[in-house]
């Protein structure tokens, strides 16, 4: 039996929408950090967690499988990314432990479904139109 389901829009893709949701937050977080990270941490870490949802767009209308899962390593390389920029905005102390935890929590859905998709893409079962 095929768990094939078309999407019509990248924007239906839930580990997009979570990607996203993790990016609002990212740049409501990062509005309190000092001025001077402007263009350090504050522009790497939206610069990253853009990159997650933007490559997961990007490959939604690829048409073979590898160049699909190409995008959506990618863009959990940048997850990846934006978790360290979580430690380090914690131990800097540039969010408080709310934050912190809010931004864990956000990531981790955004992680747990995107290797999902992954898995999907990988076994045929989420090839999208």
């Amino acid at each position: 039996m095929s768990t094939y389901s078309p999407t019509y829009s990248f924007e239906r893709i839930i580990a997009w929408q979570k990607a996203h949701t993790f990016v609002l937050y990212v740049y409501e977080v990062t509005k309190q950090f000092p001025s001077d990270e402007k263009f350090g941490l504050t522009s790497q870490f939206r610069r990253a967690a853009v990159s997650i949802e933007a490559n997961i767009a990007e490959g939604y209308k690829k048409l073979g499988r590898q160049d699909k899962l190409r995008f959506m390593n990618i863009a959990q390389g940048s997850l990846e990314e934006c978790r360290d920029y979580i430690i380090l905005s914690r131990d800097l102390e540039y969010i408080d432990m709310e934050q912190y935890q809010q931004l864990h929590t956000k990531i981790e859905e955004a992680s747990k479904l995107l290797n999902a998709y992954c898995y999907g893409i990988a076994n045929n079962h989420a090839i999208t139109d």
